[in-house]
């Protein structure tokens, strides 16, 4: 619609989309719809209910939302992965409220990685850094995130309420 009402401005805005953002975002929409459509999902959930120990169960969907999420949109992969925890809330051993929160904190605390969309967008759109360096440390403070902050989420809401 605003392209509609100033074309003569309408250049400069297709100039200054980022295409490989845009690819990306594409691209992690496809993972997520594959993911879905495979049954990787369920198998994932049927697998941690399978695992036995409550805590255990939303220790590893925690970890699992946090390493999914940080090649993929978000959003879409807490949309994707909410039904992984609804066996185990059903179960009534742990705080639902703690779970989904700790899953949502566990999926956007790794933001930050270069393949996320907002990770993409930061590192497309740095301007007077050296790119390989900028990745690189990019990369090195997401793997940090990764490894730490579902971890972190699961213990501060999921293993209080559990007792």
């Amino acid at each position: 619609m605003l392209a509609l009402l100033d074309r003569e401005n309408l250049g400069k805005a297709v100039e200054g989309i980022s295409w490989p953002t845009i690819l990306l975002v594409a691209g992690m929409v496809t993972y997520v719809g594959v993911l879905e459509h495979s049954g990787t999902i369920g198998w994932v959930a049927h697998g941690a209910v399978g695992l036995g120990a409550p805590l255990l169960v939303a220790l590893v969907l925690c970890v699992v939302v946090g390493v999914t999420s940080a090649f993929a949109s978000s959003t879409a992969i807490l949309t994707a992965t909410i039904p992984m925890a609804i066996p185990l809330l059903l179960t009534g051993s742990l705080p639902v409220m703690g779970v989904v929160a700790a899953m949502a904190i566990a999926t956007t605390i790794v933001d930050v990685s270069p393949f996320s969309t907002n990770g993409a967008l930061v590192l497309a759109n740095a301007r007077g850094v050296d790119r390989i360096r900028f990745y690189r440390q990019v990369v090195s403070y997401t793997c940090g995130i990764v490894a730490l902050g579902p971890v972190a989420a699961w213990a501060v809401l999921v293993l209080p309420g559990s007792f």
